[in-house]
């Protein structure tokens, strides 16, 4: 068996003359969770369109639990777990009654795995589904997307429309029910205070590439800001890495992946500072809408 349970190499994926991935590569081990980031638009529910069989890719090759997802998408379906953005369950169903409908589309259905989700996320059995909150709705999502014990999970903006509160909520049921039983899990969004505690990787997807990818801990490492002089600046060629520059007064702030390296050309020349850590949604920013260029207006 493959260490990856998600393999992805040089998908292109175009609507006409658009293209919305390109050349696109990343692996996902077993049992790790990879959060996908990007802003609206940028091609994240594409991505996962393609990767259940939903979408055909024009070009790459692509493994998800085993499966061709063009070739095997009823094997795929049967091994992968999916919950949508905008999930839609027939509302005058009840949870109950949701789970029995389902269960013989799933030859791994497991009906007491169903009632211990709907158990641990408090969500009343009896009850239409139209008159469930949104953040049980999403949860009862979950609960279906898991009960045939997929190999993977891919959840694709599962929060979406969740207070700060049902957000945080979530985010702790999908660490201790999904990470504690060691599951693969994709999780594509846009908020990236939901991420930073549940993924084992980033990848930021930008103009359909991925622009820069990593576990948190190492993103924020090697991608930190410093405060320079504006003197400093308009003496010293703009450094490898450089993902944003912005003045403010006499001191100019720059973001730069490879910071360290930087610090130390810096002390070479007899200058002096010191890289400050960023927040997750700081990295992103300067990622996706950083601008370098200004660092030659010095």
């Amino acid at each position: 068996m493959s260490d990856n349970a998600v393999s992805v190499q040089n998908l292109r994926k175009a609507f006409g003359s658009k293209v919305v991935l390109d050349n696109v590569s990343f692996e996902v081990p077993h049992g790790q969770t990879f959060a996908l980031l990007g802003r609206n638009g940028v091609g994240k529910t594409t991505m996962i369109r393609t990767l259940l069989g939903l979408l055909p890719c024009d070009s790459g090759v692509l493994r998800v639990a085993g499966c061709d997802p063009a070739a095997n998408p009823i094997e795929l379906r049967r091994r992968v777990g999916y919950l949508a953005e905008d999930q839609s369950m027939y509302e005058w169903m009840t949870p109950m009654e949701l789970c029995r409908f389902l269960e013989p589309f799933y030859p791994t259905w497991d009906a007491g795995l169903a009632n211990q989700y709907l158990d641990r996320f408090e969500i009343p059995r009896q009850t239409r589904i139209e008159r469930l909150s949104k953040g049980q709705t999403v949860k009862l999502g979950l609960a279906v997307a898991l009960a045939h014990s997929p190999e993977v999970a891919i959840l694709d903006d599962p929060a979406l429309g969740l207070d700060p509160v049902s957000r945080k909520e979530f985010n702790r049921d999908l660490v201790e029910h999904l990470q504690a039983e060691g599951r693969t899990v994709i999780y594509s969004s846009h908020l990236l205070d939901e991420v930073e505690a549940v993924a084992d990787v980033v990848a930021i997807l930008d103009r359909g590439r991925i622009i820069r990818q990593g576990p948190p801990e190492t993103l924020r490492t090697e991608i930190q800001r410093i405060v320079l002089p504006h003197e400093i600046v308009r003496q010293t060629s703009s450094p490898v890495g450089l993902l944003d520059a912005r003045r403010h007064g006499e001191n100019w702030e720059v973001v730069i992946d490879g910071a360290s390296g930087f610090l130390k050309e810096l002390a070479a020349a007899g200058h002096i500072a010191k890289a400050t850590d960023m927040t997750l949604d700081d990295i992103f920013e300067a990622c996706v809408i950083g601008r370098p260029q200004a660092w030659a207006s010095a």
